[in-house]
């Protein structure tokens, strides 16, 4: 009698990091090293004259730790890493930290996070990270998610008006947010058909 032929994958959507052996420590450990990978993006660090907000990697860790984690693991890993940056270690742009920061004129964004990788993850759990024609969208979406969060937090912090926040915050941005999605979109997208071949 023949066998029937079993899949590359599995029949329930996946991410990335579900194709790594699933050891015990797998979930702790993957959750690290997305806290480490936030915590060196924040240090390409570029300032933005007229802005308290710099330019940096941070916003293109979410998108790919999300994406590829899935949402549990992306949120913990955002939550870990403002956690992390609260107590004081050097998690943020600048090697910066401490509870200042983050209730701080950024610390919008960084709260922003959150949500940002709780969308990212579930769209990716149904797949919408394998092709550059969903994922760029979405990871577009993920970072107007931040800017949702943070641009508002800007405005109160700084005692800046909505057009003052948002010339300050927002539009400076959304050029290397477009670059970013598809920066992400293009890696995503290489991963999945690379863990394809090998599948």
């Amino acid at each position: 009698m023949a066998t029937a032929s079993v899949p590359a994958f599995p029949a329930r959507p996946l991410v990335l990091a579900d194709l790594v052996p699933a050891v015990r420590a797998r979930n702790v450990g993957l959750v690290a090293l997305g806290v480490l990978f936030t915590a060196l993006l924040a240090q390409v660090s570029v300032p933005v004259p007229g802005s308290p907000v710099p330019v940096t990697g941070q916003t293109l860790a979410v998108v790919l730790t999300a994406a590829t984690l899935g949402p549990a693991r992306g949120v913990a890993v955002q939550v870990v890493y403002i956690l992390c940056a609260m107590v004081g270690l050097p998690f943020y742009s600048e090697a910066s930290g401490g509870w200042d920061v983050v209730s701080g004129a950024t610390g919008g964004y960084v709260v922003g996070f959150i949500p940002a990788a709780l969308l990212i993850g579930l769209a990716a759990r149904h797949g919408a990270d394998r092709r550059f024609l969903t994922s760029a969208p979405l990871f577009v979406a993920g970072q107007a998610v931040v800017f949702a969060v943070g641009v508002p937090w800007l405005a109160v912090t700084a005692g800046m008006t909505a057009p003052q926040a948002l010339e300050a915050g927002f539009y400076p941005f959304i050029l290397g947010g477009l670059v970013k999605a598809v920066l992400a979109a293009v890696v995503l997208g290489g991963a999945w058909r690379l863990a394809r071949r090998r599948g």
